[in-house]
């Protein structure tokens, strides 16, 4: 076979998977998503409230304890 046949075909076959991958290409583009959409419902006020939890006195003990580590084992 000639090498211009061989080229020829070799760069058909390469545009042809090329355009094949192009097409195949997808990307979603941008869109606003709303919470109806998703089914989504909006929280009442008494669930926003946020409750303060407050430490116990061991909380600075057991920090200590766990920044010590086990310590050489022999």
């Amino acid at each position: 076979m000639k090498l211009e046949i061989v080229r020829g075909l070799f760069v058909a076959a390469a545009l042809s998977v090329a355009s094949i991958a192009a097409a195949a290409w997808h990307e979603p583009g941008t869109q606003v998503v709303s919470q109806s959409e998703l089914g989504l419902e909006p929280l009442s006020p008494r669930a926003r409230t946020v409750e303060v939890v407050r430490p116990d006195q061991d909380l600075l003990l057991f920090m200590f304890s766990l920044s010590q580590g086990m310590g050489p084992q022999g």
